[in-house]
């Protein structure tokens, strides 16, 4: 999956179209994101202590990650996201980059 925990994205598609939000969490086996503020369903929590009330927690729910794109750092636009070989690396770490397909900048 080429958008990871920590970047910013757009919405595309849904009932949250337009909104931006920062990957809370990534789920690639599933192709599924967590996105702060988007796809927010209400959970009804049980007491956990005698005398404690229970209460309506809102928790941010996966979204597919085909209904997102990556805001790009540098130029601000919500853009693709390509992948350049990097030289000169340690080759004990990853040789890929992602980068900006608008704008050409690693992000």
């Amino acid at each position: 999956m080429k958008i990871i925990k920590g970047d910013n994205v757009l919405v595309i598609s849904g009932k949250d179209r337009l909104k931006t939000g920062k990957v809370l969490r990534s789920l690639p086996a599933v192709g599924r994101l967590v996105v702060e503020g988007v796809n927010v369903a209400k959970k009804s929590r049980r007491p956990r202590k005698q005398g404690e009330k229970g209460q309506i927690v809102s928790l941010p729910m996966p979204i597919d990650a085909s209904n997102v794109k990556l805001l790009c750092p540098k130029c601000g636009k919500p853009a693709r996201v390509a992948y350049k070989a990097a030289e000169g690396r340690n080759p004990k770490e990853k040789n890929k980059t992602r980068i900006c397909k608008k704008c050409s900048a690693e992000i």
